[in-house]
């Protein structure tokens, strides 16, 4: 028949559990901040001006490892503090330092350098911002114009507090969206 265990050794045996469970937790931690601080930061998204390629709540993976010169079409995380906004903001370069942006707000176009922008990932068709703003720059050297994908609710470049941003300002970007699953991508 099956032996009887004390009261002593049950509880010697689920001590010995804890710290087993204890051990697996410790290095599972650490695993988790050596990749993060190597591979990047997790950034929640915050409101919707990036809808419909990023929504409120969103967690991204943001790379600032080795990311060093944003281009055009990159989704990046800048720290830069403007009227509209408290903390790490998310948008889109649209022009890179050299490039002149013109916004043509009766047809719904960004142009740079001359060329209409293809932006399939555009929420709707652009209306002037309630805050006036840029219709046309030239981006100065070491800065970018970054604008949100739902131009309509997007505080951005072309608001005169936060204008071109300096790179310095950038943190980093956005390499994929993790959580929620339902919404799980990669940025090429």
């Amino acid at each position: 028949m099956g032996e009887k265990k004390l009261p002593d050794q049950r509880k010697r045996e689920a001590a010995g559990e804890a710290y087993e469970w204890l051990q697996v937790f410790v290095i599972v931690a650490v695993a988790m901040v050596s990749v993060f601080t190597c591979l990047g930061r997790i950034t929640p998204v915050d409101g919707q001006s990036m809808e419909p390629t990023l929504w409120h709540g969103d967690l991204m993976l943001v790379r600032d490892i080795g990311y060093h010169t944003p281009q055009a079409g990159d989704i990046v995380v800048l720290t830069k503090a403007f009227d509209a906004a408290v903390g790490p903001i998310v948008k889109r370069v649209v022009a890179v330092g050299g490039q002149q942006v013109d916004i043509d707000y009766s047809a719904g176009l960004v142009y740079v350098d001359g060329q209409p922008l293809e932006e399939p990932y555009i929420k709707e068709a652009m209306l002037p911002p309630y805050y006036g703003g840029f219709t046309t720059v030239t981006v100065p050297e070491g800065s970018i114009f970054v604008m949100g994908d739902n131009r309509n609710h997007s505080n951005d470049s072309r608001d005169e507090t936060l204008g071109t941003v300096d790179v310095r300002y950038v943190l980093g970007k956005a390499e994929m969206v993790f959580f929620p699953f339902r919404h799980l991508k990669t940025f090429g």
